[in-house]
Parts: C-alpha cells; structure tokens; sequence
C-alpha cells in the first residue's frame, strides 16, 4: 500500500470513529440541563469558526471557538463539547474546501480530538463539571494545562499525519515545523473558558460578554505574530535567494571560463564538421542520383531484354528489323541515363533540346513497353488493352530520350495499377500553343493523400519492389522541358497523367552531329593492322566484328602489357584501347606505344566518355576518344581515317623517291 492509498485509509479511519463518537454523544446529551447559556455558547462556537487564521505549511486553519468548546465541555460536559467541536470543525472547514471528504475529515479529527481531551480530564479528575466549582489550586491549574496540551496534541497530529501522508512527507517534520508553535492558543483558550466558567459561575451566564475581549485579543495577537512570521520568512527567504543569486553568478563566471577555453577549440571542431559534412552531403546526392538512375536504367534493361526475347520467337524480316531498331533506340536511352551521372559529377547543366515529333514518341513508348503491358501480363492471364489516339502532329523542343523515359515510367506505373487488366491510353492533342500528352489508365486509382505525395522522392505504394523516385526523376524533367504535368485520379476509378510541354512550329529536324568523323571513301583493295585492347571480351570482339566488316586486320589483346607484347611484333596501322586496363592504365599504355612510334594513330574507348578531359588525352598524345557505348559509324569513321592516313603516308613515301630517283 502506497502512501496515498494509506493517506486515504487513515482519512476514513478517522471519519469512522469520529461518527462513533458523534453518534455516542448525541445519544448522552444532557438535554435537561440545555439552557439559554448553551444556545449562546452554540451561536458563538458557528461565529468564531468562521474567525479563522491559516496554519503556514499545511492545508489548514486555526480558529478561536476552541475557548468556547473549553467552556461547553466545563459546564455540560464531555458530550456538549464534542458535539460543539463538530460543528465547529465543518463550519471552518468550509474555508478550506468544499470536497465532503476534506469536510468529514477535520470534523470527525476535532470530534475524536475533544473525546480524547474530555476522557483524560475525566480519567484524571473525575466529573470535569466539578472542575469549576472549587477554589484555584495546583491542581485546577494542571487540569488547564492537560486540556489545552491534550486537545493541542490531537488536532495537530491528525493534521500533520494527514498532510505527511498526502504529499509524502515526514510526520515528524510537517508537525514540529508547523504544528508546535500555535499551541500556545490552546493554552490560552483553555484559560480563558476556565475564567469565564469561573465567572459564570458567580455572575450568571451574561458572564459570557466577557470573553469576547480576550477572545479578540488572543486573535488579534495571533495573526501579528503570524504576519511578523510571514515577513521573518521572507527576509530569510530573500537573503537565501541573494546567497542563491551570489552563488549562480559565481557558477556562471566559472562555466563563461570554461566556455572561453573551449570555444578556440569548438571552432576549430565546427571547421571540421562542416567540411565532413559538405562531403556526406555530395555523398547524399550522389547516391540518390544513383538510386534513380538505377530504377531508369532498370527499366531500359528490361526493354531491351523483352525485345530481344520477341525476336528470338520471330522470322519475319521486318518485325526482327524493327525490332532492333527500338533495341538500338532503347540502348542510346540508356547511354544517355549514364550520362546524367557524369553531368552531374561536373555539375553541368548544358541541355542541348532539338524538336521531337510528339506522335512519333507515343509510337516509340508503346512499342518499347510492349514486352511488359502485352507479354508479361498475359502469362499472368492478365489482359491490357493499348489505345493510341495520337493525332496532333505536334513538335516539342526538348531530349527526346528523357521525354520517352517519363511516359516509359509512367506507362509501367499504369500497367502495375492493373493487376486484374483493363485499359492503358496514349493520346496527344495540341492546346494553343502547347501540347498535351496524357497517360490514362482504368486501374485501382489514388487516394487523395498518394495523390498529393506521388511526385515526393521515396515516397512508394510499391513496399519494397519500388524505390519512389521514379516520378520524382520524372517531374524534374517535364519542368526542365518548361512543362507542367497534373494527376486525375479517383481511387477504383483509374488514374490519369497529363503532360503539357510548349509546342515548337515549324521547327527544322536536327542535324546530323558534326563531332563525327565523315566517312572517307577508301579503296576496298587498301587493308590496314589495328590492334583493340580491353579487358572486356564482348567489346573486345565487338570492335573485332566492326572492324573486320570495314576489311581490315585485327589483333586483340585483353591488357596493356599483352598489347605491349604484339606491338613489339610490328605491322599496325593504329591501337584503340580502354582507359581502365589491369596492371596498366590506357593512358599509360598510349604513352609507351606513343614512345616507340611518335607518329601511329591512338583511340581511347571508354566508359568514361566524356568525363575524359582534354589535357589528359594531349597528355598521352591520344588522337581520339570515343565514349561507350559506341556505334558501329564512330567505329567505321575512325578506321577510315587511319586508312586515309597511311595511304597519304604511302603516297608521301613514293613521292620522295621518285625524287631522289630523278
């Protein structure tokens, strides 16, 4: 049993035997000897217990009826008393609170406290009545002090006990702190109720009037005393607050002291911080850059792969040549993912736009993601149906690998919104001097909240298959196309996409790049030696096929000093090779081939493409450097010039001796 729970145990303990005594004295009430006197010494206890004095430290007050509960229980006895201090204790009480069990409590405790007071009186000096009735003595003088000290003793314990209880406090402490000092009132009380018995006796009951003097003065007297009490405490008060003051201020010297000593080095650790934290930012980016790539370069795996499968189960010559025409397409849409991330290692952001064909891109999009909204879901016995309304004839100034790849998310979007199938639609329309491309699908729809969060980066309805940045890449290129895209969508009702993109009129169709080599028209009979190093067998062999279909001469090796090893053997025409070769470096390799012949023709191939810089490739003395993935033309264009190259060399050659012949 806790403390509180124990509080109120003793609470109601103490409400149970005060109604015993109560009940007990209602029953012994003396009403033959009730007079005028009595009704007097009733109206005067109900007066003066509202005359109170609140007790500093616990939730009480200290009235001065307690001289007339003396008078009573001196006159008629003990049980006109307790009654008296029962009616006393619930009139006060009322000051304090209302609560009935607050109420219960200080009248059954002033109740028990006169009971007690009375039987000791009694046990000591027989009938209390006979008290007045004799001369002053010794003895009439230790009766006055048991009553005051007795009835002092009670009332104060039970106070202290319950305010101990309540708040966890000592007893001990709560009573010899705020409970000892007022005992002086009951002494005086007690005296008082004996003189005016004293005088009653003599006198009559108009003796009465009499105390109403030292009444007052004995309430008078207290509540200077308690209000010097009240200035003593905050004199003391205020002089501890100062030494506080004194003392916070001497701490608070000491800690500046502190903070001065370190703050040199807190900023000194703050330099640090900031420049690990610059780098965990550049990290941050670049690994949620990665993430969407990865999701990007996921999905044109997947079109690639798809439609290679179709084209193994086909032998319809322009099917398989379609076919690979959206392959090739799919592949240089990948190369341009790739190049995001280079762009965004040198934080460029040069876009170069060129007019697209709106219709064509739809045309584009439906047959890259065919393997995934036909093939794949009706093996799942799910069946999609594709609608193109495209119409509009509309061109749009931008990159139309980024363009393909928004719808291309988005179509694969819709298609997961249809687990059970139903209808995906492609359709263009020009609106003024914009146009509109709208994805709209008849699937599980959104709710308001996904709606409003769709375009948010990680956020995913997908759990764990999806990444949530999909839309997010997505947005960030419609507005770098100076596009708007709006979401309709009603969940069990499908979900619609509409993309607005500025149209262009009369745009030109871009030209061919004029960073490619123009094909030079070589003799077929001219054959020339290439030596190909990379570590990779498929390019390796790659560049073998392209080269040996332009008539030429290959050698491949797999390493730089592999290829240091058959260039000793003599005969090449040129050397293409990758940058990042084991145990030598391409750039490492360029320059020992460069000192062993100053003149022969070097192409770097690499992953690394543009990021490549300029002085390094002046560096090696590298003529060429060409960024994967290659086409078969960059290829072709390069063997040509060498071709070109060593005939001018040979023509130059037979030149010079016919000179020193002549």
């Amino acid at each position: 049993m806790n403390r509180q729970r124990f509080a109120k145990f003793f609470m109601w303990s103490v409400i149970v035997v005060g109604a015993a005594v109560c009940a007990y004295s209602a029953s012994h009430l003396p009403l033959a000897q009730l007079d005028l006197l009595f009704i007097l010494l009733a109206i005067a206890t109900v007066i003066t217990s509202n005359i109170a004095v609140p007790l500093p430290g616990v939730n009480g007050r200290m009235t001065v009826s307690e001289t007339f509960i003396f008078l009573a229980m001196l006159l008629y006895g003990g049980e006109t008393a307790i009654l008296l201090a029962a009616i006393d204790g619930f009139w006060s009480s009322r000051l304090i609170s209302r609560k009935p069990l607050t109420l219960a409590y200080n009248t059954a405790q002033l109740a028990v406290s006169t009971f007690v007071t009375f039987y000791v009186l009694r046990l000591y000096f027989g009938d209390v009545i006979n008290l007045t009735h004799g001369d002053f003595s010794i003895n009439f003088l230790v009766a006055v002090c048991i009553m005051g000290f007795v009835q002092h003793v009670c009332n104060s314990l039970f106070a202290a006990t319950a305010q101990g209880l309540k708040h966890d406090q000592s007893i001990w402490q709560v009573w010899s702190s705020n409970c000892l000092w007022p005992s002086i009132t009951y002494f005086a009380g007690a005296s008082v109720a004996v003189i005016t018995a004293k005088l009653i006796g003599m006198f009559g009951p108009y003796a009465i009037v009499a105390t109403t003097p030292i009444v007052a003065s004995i309430y008078l007297t207290y509540r200077t005393y308690l209000k010097n009490l009240e200035v003593t405490a905050a004199s003391a008060k205020a002089e501890a607050e100062a030494a506080s003051r004194a003392e916070a201020a001497k701490a608070q010297t000491e800690q500046a002291e502190r903070h001065v000593e370190e703050l040199s080095h807190y900023i000194a650790e703050q330099e640090r911080i900031r420049e690990q934290y610059s780098q965990i930012e550049k990290l941050s980016a670049l690994g949620e850059l990665a993430s969407g790539v990865a999701h990007d370069f996921n999905n044109t795996l997947a079109g690639i792969l798809g439609r290679a499968q179709l084209l193994l189960n086909t032998s319809d010559p322009s099917k398989i040549e379609s076919g690979l025409q959206i392959i090739i397409k799919t592949a240089k849409d990948g190369a341009k993912t790739i190049k995001r991330i280079q762009d965004f290692a040198r934080q460029r952001r040069d876009h170069a736009f060129s007019p697209v064909a709106v219709d064509q891109l739809l045309l584009d999009v439906s047959e890259i993601t065919r393997p995934r909204w036909k093939d794949h879901a009706e093996a799942a016995s799910v069946h999609i149906n594709l609608e193109l309304k495209i119409s509009s004839k509309a061109l749009v100034l931008g990159d139309e690998s980024e363009l393909r790849e928004v719808l291309v998310n988005m179509v694969f979007n819709a298609v997961d919104a249809m687990p059970a199938g139903g209808t995906l639609t492609l359709a263009t329309r020009e609106a003024g001097e914009a146009v509109e491309i709208s994805v709209t699908d008849t699937g599980t729809g959104m709710s308001d909240d996904v709606r409003s969060r769709i375009f948010d980066p990680f956020f995913t309805t997908k759990g764990k298959t999806g990444m949530g940045l999909g839309l997010a890449v997505s947005y960030g290129i419609i507005r770098r196309h100076e596009g708007t895209v709006e979401v309709d969508s009603e969940t069990g009702h499908g979900t619609s996409f509409r993309i607005t993109l500025p149209s262009v009129k009369n745009a030109a169709k871009p030209q061919a790049s004029a960073t490619q080599p123009a094909p030079v028209a070589v003799p077929e009979s001219f054959r020339t030696k290439f030596l190909v190093v990379d570590d990779e067998e498929s390019v390796r062999d790659l560049l073998r096929d392209i080269l040996e279909a332009e008539g030429h001469e290959v050698s491949v090796a797999g390493s730089g000093r592999d290829a240091l090893a058959l260039f000793a053997e003599g005969g090449f025409a040129a050397v293409l090779m990758d940058v990042g070769l084991p145990g030598m470096s391409g750039w490492e390799l360029a320059r020992a081939v460069r000192e062993r012949d100053a003149r022969i023709p070097l192409a770097i191939i690499t992953g690394w493409g543009e990021a490549v810089g300029s002085n390094a490739q002046k560096a090696a003395g590298v003529d060429w450097v060409v960024a994967k993935p290659f086409t078969i033309e960059q290829i072709a264009a390069i063997a040509r010039e060498v071709s070109r190259r060593q005939q001018e060399a040979s023509n130059s050659s037979g030149r010079d001796e016919s000179t020193v012949a002549a």
